[in-house]
């Protein structure tokens, strides 16, 4: 029997799209909005991946495809001042810093009581700065007034021998200021906060007005693409559902959230609410804040301050306000 061979018409080849490309670090509470986004609200032409990175890869060239960087803004300044074409175009979310001390081996009751005293953070990041700019509204100076001690982060207990909680709890330092879980653990490996009436001797530190924005990033040259900002813009509208969600907190997503970064469920919700989810005010507030900063890291690196008009160039709010007039 003769076989007939059947013949059927040559598909026309689609070529693959390129995703999305993001890179932050995946390591932190303050980029889950990101990963929340990519999974389940983009509706974007395509998919949006994340990479390990940040705002540098956006001009480092390490990845050429990178669309958005995600920081905390000490970064973003540092990378603006040597690339003008890079863009703050939202906050992510801002996230009130704690400094927690051990009442009990140095007595501090107040920020004032940190003098002479031993303060662990990671240097060269937000955390440091958050320390400086905290103690100096009570006039104390790093190097003068106390010392910085390098330590590392733990998210998770048991906690290693170098990380910053454990320092704490073995009286190596009397304090640490860094982003959480770090913290929260620092406060119940002295047994829990003093006010709460049981017997840790935990004490924490808080400054409203000295707060980090952990931002999303992208360049002149990618906003400037109609296809790129259509993609950008299309993310940033699922973005603004992402930050309801997580505001809502939802034992779903904190569930999403205690997996993606490796926490635990208790720990995480107890210092949820020091979370304050997008989309943030990129208008006054933020350009005083990042101004104030900006003096700062321009005496740590010797050169002259950005100028009012040049940090206003820095921030770009029409992504945010294109995807919320798509929205309404």
């Amino acid at each position: 029997m003769r076989l007939t061979r059947l013949l059927l018409p040559l598909l026309p080849l689609i070529p693959p799209t390129t995703p999305l490309n993001i890179a932050c670090i995946s390591d932190w509470i303050e980029h889950t909005p990101l990963f929340h986004t990519a999974q389940h609200l983009y509706a974007g032409p395509d998919v949006a991946t994340l990479s390990r990175g940040g705002v540098v890869n956006l001009i480092d060239g390490t990845f050429p495809s990178v669309d958005l960087g995600a920081n905390a803004e000490t970064q973003g300044l540092k990378q603006y001042v040597q690339h003008r074409n890079i863009r703050l175009i939202g906050i992510i979310v801002e996230v009130p810093y704690r400094l927690v001390a051990n009442t009990a081996r140095a007595n501090i009751t107040a920020l004032t009581d940190l003098r002479g005293k031993r303060i662990g953070t990671i240097p060269g990041t937000s955390a440091e700065v958050f320390i400086r700019q905290l103690l100096a509204t009570v006039g104390l100076q790093a190097g003068t007034d106390y010392q910085i001690v390098s330590g590392n982060v733990c998210m998770r207990e048991p906690c290693a021998a170098d990380t910053l909680p454990e320092q704490l709890r073995a009286g190596q330092i009397d304090a640490f200021g860094i982003w959480e879980t770090s913290v929260e653990l620092g406060v119940r490996a002295l047994g829990g906060l003093v006010e709460n009436g049981g017997t840790g001797t935990a004490v924490t530190f808080q400054d409203l007005e000295v707060y980090r924005v952990y931002s999303l990033y992208s360049t002149m040259e990618k906003l400037a693409d109609p296809q790129t900002r259509k993609r950008i813009v299309a993310f940033v509208k699922g973005l603004a559902q992402a930050y309801e969600v997580f505001k809502a907190e939802g034992e779903e997503v904190l569930g999403e959230v205690a997996q993606r970064v490796g926490v635990d469920g208790d720990v995480l919700k107890a210092v949820w609410g020091d979370h304050l989810w997008g989309p943030g005010d990129l208008g006054d507030r933020l350009l005083e804040f990042l101004n104030r900063e900006d003096e700062y890291l321009a005496g740590v690196d010797k050169r002259q301050r950005l100028t009012k008009e040049e940090l206003k160039t820095f921030v770009d709010a029409s992504v945010y306000a294109e995807a919320a007039a798509d929205l309404q």
